[in-house]
């Protein structure tokens, strides 16, 4: 397969704090990779530097082989084909769910607002809130209005989606409804960089596991090799708290 995103020996600084040390990742066409770590590891840095979302001090980031650009139309390019899905929904409080979906086509793309409403319609359907495609996101639960805003990114027909913590926000209850979409994106063939907690996806859905620690990563390989016999002393410690004895 065709490498998607690459990152060659990335750092990354907040003032002295040095987040992202020579960080070199390859993400493969159809290849899902989750990224796990402890808190503050640089897992959500990594992941907002693939969009510049965050700049990067040395290194660099190629996407489809080009170097990625630092401004101007080309990064608004750039920005439409990598889908980014936070943390919080970051849904226009104003707007109904399907006018979420659709906005983005019609300002960044040209997009005919007809042609960009159905195929809104046809998202909401997707992610398993067609009746709730009317309502303001105030009227929808944290997990309808994440799917709202997976939808969203869907709608400009990215080449890899981004989810940074996708979860995190949510009540218990409402997490299996989101990862249940993303599972969906995953049998579709969806390029996807994942960021999270949620183990149980990770084991079932990676094709590859990376593991962060303090700005590195510090083991990236199959999802069962990870679980079963992580290679390093730090992972077998991060597993050893995370995962049920």
């Amino acid at each position: 397969m065709p490498t998607l995103v690459e990152l060659r020996q990335v750092n990354k600084y907040f003032g002295e704090h040095h987040v992202l040390k020579d960080v070199s990742l390859t993400v493969d066409t159809g290849q899902v990779i989750v990224v796990v770590g402890p808190s503050g590891s640089g897992k959500s840095t990594l992941c907002r530097t693939i969009n510049r979302l965050e700049a990067i001090d040395s290194g660099e980031i190629l996407v489809e082989g080009t170097p990625l650009p630092t401004e101007g139309a080309a990064l608004a390019r750039l920005r439409s084909n990598v889908g980014m899905v936070f943390q919080s929904f970051n849904l226009f409080p104003q707007y109904t769910a399907r006018e979420n979906v659709a906005l983005a086509p019609v300002k960044v793309k040209g997009v005919k607002p007809s042609v960009a409403r159905e195929r809104a319609t046809d998202l909401l359907n997707r992610v398993g809130l067609a009746e709730h495609a009317d309502k303001l996101p105030a009227r929808l639960s944290g997990g309808q209005q994440q799917r709202v805003a997976i939808a969203r990114a869907l709608a400009m027909e990215p080449k890899v989606m981004l989810f940074d913590e996708p979860t995190s926000a949510l009540d218990p209850e409402m997490i299996n409804e989101v990862l249940d979409v993303m599972k969906d994106l995953v049998a579709q063939g969806m390029t996807m960089v994942v960021v999270t907690h949620e183990m149980g996806f990770a084991r079932s859905a990676a094709d590859r596991v990376v593991f962060m620690d303090d700005g590195r990563i510090a083991e990236a390989c199959d999802p069962e090799d990870f679980f079963t016999a992580p290679r390093t002393e730090r992972a077998r410690d991060f597993l050893s708290r995370i995962l049920p004895h």
